[in-house]
């Protein structure tokens, strides 16, 4: 049996869950799947390289450049680590989830995508998992397909494996799991099913990564990408894990200082990995956060915060489900971890979080930037309350009562309900396949 997380130790971690918000409650912040907060042991260790150390990596033979680049280093050496990966020179750091994306499309996709070709991707996907594809689409003629979800809000194994089959794709990305419908997938079958069908496979883990324990080796999975700002790190920095045999076959993204190991008048000649990848000054404090966040989670049992997640993300769903007016938009908790997206009848998504924000509660409202997966439901938005290792169940109760109120203070009824849904963005035919 798993030992459960001490969550109100942990608590002590993360000065933010100190505050009062504006309307004078006490911050119950979940928001956790747009970015999560730092504990003090990351806002130390930057400030701790900000004041005694920092300089520039890899190019100085001085005191200072010399401990940065042991830091930096160090904090690839974690990150590898975290992964389980076979060797550090797989492991890129960018500038998030989104630049370590972008550089596959640009870096391997340019190179070995074609006219016709296919990208297969989840309807679930994040932008992030679709813009660049789409980008690449315009470049090489290639094609961009979608994987569908069903009524349950689930995608079986034989529908990925009727679309791998149908489409025979070059490449299959993917989503580890779904930052809107909580949903969250078997990442090593389908990363063995997209091989056996010829594909290349690349895993967005950014919801994966600090929830759940990864293994990159055992994924099998060709690249693995996610965010330093959703594991308890800071923003501006991500990872890219790429097998070391196609990093070294693909032509670097960005060119500049640092990925070269030669300039002439006529040309360069790239550095090994893992700076082939990493031109420019590259995010330093940034990785000494992401390593002191990696870290810190792993010392706290990345199994422990999977279970403390799921135990918070069931009494969400089913709290929710049990309001009258309130829909859940994602598949019973068995599928799912501590995301909980829902629609409250004739009330608009901005306006609930509106609400919540009033009792203290921090959720996201909109699309998450999933617009493909909100028209394929024909929703216009959702609330979504997504939460982590720091939570608490009496936060959960505070949330629940909280969206009790707002169907309670905005129950539609009869003229309320039209001018509701003339003025929130909800068509008529969104609101009837949101009831249906």
């Amino acid at each position: 049996m798993i030992a459960p997380l001490e969550v109100e130790a942990i608590r002590r971690d993360f000065p933010v869950l100190e505050r009062d918000t504006d309307s004078g409650h006490r911050l119950v912040y979940f928001d956790n799947a747009a970015s999560t907060q730092r504990p003090v042991a990351v806002i130390e260790a930057m400030n701790d390289c900000y004041r005694h150390y920092y300089s520039n990596v890899h190019r100085g033979i001085h005191t200072l450049s010399e401990e940065s680049t042991r830091a930096y280093e160090a904090a690839r050496q974690i990150t590898a680590d975290f992964l389980n990966a076979a060797s550090t020179r797989e492991v890129i750091f960018a500038a998030g989830t989104t630049a370590a994306i972008n550089t596959v499309a640009r870096s391997w996709g340019d190179a070995n995508i074609g006219k016709g070709d296919v990208i297969l991707l989840l309807i679930s996907e994040h932008h992030a998992n679709i813009v660049p594809w789409h980008q690449l689409a315009e470049r090489t003629g290639c094609v961009v397909k979608f994987v569908p979800i069903d009524d349950e809000f689930l995608i079986r194994d034989e529908v990925i494996t009727k679309h791998l089959a149908e489409h025979q794709p070059k490449l299959f990305a993917f989503g580890a799991a779904s930052n809107t419908l909580g949903t969250e997938y078997p990442v090593q079958r389908w990363t063995q099913m997209g091989h056996d069908a010829g594909a290349t496979v690349l895993v967005d883990a950014a919801q994966a990564a600090p929830h759940w324990a990864i293994d990159v080796q055992a994924w099998d999975a060709d690249f693995v990408v996610f965010s330093g700002h959703k594991v308890c790190g800071p923003t501006g920095i991500g990872v890219l894990y790429g097998k070391e045999a196609l990093l070294e076959a693909a032509p670097p993204f960005l060119g500049g200082g640092g990925m070269i190991s030669r300039v002439t008048v006529d040309g360069f000649t790239t550095h090994e990995l893992p700076e082939k990848f990493e031109a420019g000054t590259p995010p330093i404090v940034e990785a000494v956060g992401l390593g002191a966040a990696l870290t810190y989670l792993q010392n706290l049992g990345m199994d422990r915060i999977h279970q403390h997640e799921q135990r918070l993300g069931t009494r969400c769903d089913q709290g929710l489900r049990e309001i009258e007016g309130v829909r859940v938009i994602g598949p019973q908790p068995e599928h799912k971890g501590g995301i909980n997206s829902f629609v409250i009848q004739g009330v608009h998504s901005h306006d609930v979080s509106q609400f919540l924000d009033g009792r203290g509660v921090a959720v996201r409202a909109g699309h998450h930037c999933t617009m493909p997966l909100h028209d394929a439901l024909g929703v216009t938005a959702t609330a979504r309350a997504s939460c982590y290792l720091y939570n608490t169940e009496d936060e959960v109760d505070v949330f629940l009562q909280a969206v009790r109120d707002v169907r309670a203070k905005f129950a539609p009824t009869g003229r309320r309900r039209r001018r509701r849904s003339e003025t929130s963005g909800d068509s008529p035919a969104d609101s009837a396949k949101l009831t249906s």
